[in-house]
């Protein structure tokens, strides 16, 4: 996905986890944007059970070339074996959005 600007969806426990990853990997510019979302409720088959838990959702903005290590340091953060960590392309958007995007996950 070099050269694609994507959105990235990661789910969490708790806002607080959320919110600590979110902030680390804007610091470390391996994403240029990122919001949480607190409060939503996820279903889902884990273990060969259906399960319902209250989890956050962060949504980050970054760039093709950035997320391999995006997603390394995702899951060394995270508390989760298997964290939800899918990419979205990005087909269209503001041209200064993107140039902004672009300049803030340079190393």
């Amino acid at each position: 996905m070099t050269g694609t600007n994507l959105v990235v969806l990661v789910s969490a426990g708790s806002v607080e986890e959320a919110t600590s990853i979110a902030r680390r990997v804007v610091e470390e510019r391996l994403a240029a944007c990122a919001s949480v979302i607190e409060h939503m409720q996820s279903i889902f088959r884990w273990e060969g059970q259906i399960k319902s838990e209250p989890e956050s959702l962060i949504i980050l903005k970054t760039t093709g070339t950035r997320f391999a290590e995006l997603q390394a340091r995702i899951k060394a953060l995270h508390s989760y074996s298997v964290p939800e960590i899918i990419a979205l392309p990005i087909v269209i958007g503001a041209d200064e959005y993107l140039a902004w995007l672009e300049k803030e996950t340079q190393k």
